[in-house]
């Protein structure tokens, strides 16, 4: 037999018997079956924190929406705002007896000076109401708006030193007490009422609910949702607020936006509710026996009043009309 013969059969063979091998070798010896058992443990494992995975995004989605919920059912139920909680706002240090005190006394001043400079009982009463209901509430109401807009103008700068303090390893209570020390009024103030009430052992998601019944505004809202959330499903707390200060921002600047679109209509509105004011002064400047009739006669004293409650009506509808609220 040739040799050239001889070496073919040869390699015939040994790649048959290759092929025998990389075919039928991983059957006998068991070798599929193994990486079969492997892959499908490893699929299992894939299935297993795939659906652990989509269980803790619905248990976290759970948790929020019992946050959620539970949060605004305290804020309904805080609905009605008392006397205190009025004086609170406003940052005075009156009690309620105070303040029902002096607007009795208020009352009886104004009745009693109307009395004495008209010597009529008939101003003197409804003065004596406004004396004692108008002025002590218009007050208070003044006072709450003004420091109500300081918070809000100064809180987006409180939410980023806690940004950047969380961002920086330090954790939440430190970044609050910072704040309360260097922050401005009256929002030093607030943060330290929540970093006193904390250390006497209530938690820091309630403390900071309270400020919401101090600063009755959708901010101080916002901000005591996201500590709640976190403090109960957890997440990240910096990313959080970063998103809040910038709704925070734009809802500043939309505010001023605002503020300058209605401008124009703002001073129509003041011009027209001076016009009656200076046209009545001039007249009497010019002609003031003419003018007089109206308050030295009955029945131009009634006129008067009667044009005082339509002015009234009418400032009180233009300044709804020029005024909006966020």
């Amino acid at each position: 037999m040739d040799q050239t013969t001889i070496l073919v059969a040869a390699l015939a063979v040994l790649a048959a018997g290759g092929l025998f091998y990389a075919i039928v070798y991983p059957y006998i010896s068991g070798q599929a079956k193994a990486e079969k058992r492997q892959s499908a443990l490893t699929n299992r494992s894939r299935v297993i924190k795939t659906n652990d995975r989509v269980v803790d995004v619905a248990n976290r989605r759970k948790q929020i929406t019992e946050s959620l919920k539970e949060l605004e059912q305290k804020s309904s139920a805080k609905s009605k705002t008392s006397i205190e909680d009025r004086l609170l706002q406003a940052g005075l240090t009156w009690t309620k007896s105070q303040f029902l005190m002096i607007s009795a006394a208020s009352g009886v001043v104004l009745g009693l000076l109307v009395f004495f400079l008209s010597a009529n009982l008939f101003y003197a009463i409804p003065c004596l109401a406004i004396g004692a209901l108008g002025l002590p509430n218009w007050f208070v109401n003044f006072m709450r708006k003004r420091r109500i807009a300081k918070f809000i103008n100064e809180f987006p700068n409180a939410v980023d030193v806690i940004i950047r303090g969380i961002k920086a390893g330090l954790p939440l209570g430190d970044c609050l007490r910072v704040i309360a020390s260097e922050a401005a009024e009256p929002v030093r103030s607030e943060f330290r009422q929540i970093i006193e009430t904390q250390s006497i052992g209530m938690p820091l998601g309630e403390a900071i609910e309270r400020l919401v019944t101090r600063v009755p505004v959708p901010e101080a809202n916002f901000f005591s949702i996201v500590i709640n959330i976190q403090q109960k499903s957890g997440g990240n707390l910096s990313e959080a607020l970063g998103n809040l200060s910038r709704v925070l921002r734009d809802r500043k600047k939309m505010k001023h936006k605002i503020k300058a679109m209605s401008s124009e209509a703002k001073a129509s509105a003041y011009i027209i509710g001076s016009l009656p004011f200076a046209v009545t002064g001039l007249v009497y400047i010019t002609a003031p026996t003419y003018i007089e009739l109206l308050w030295t006669n009955a029945t131009g004293r009634m006129v008067m009043g009667i044009c005082g409650i339509w002015m009234c009506i009418g400032i009180a509808s233009m300044r709804k009309m020029v005024n909006f609220d966020m």
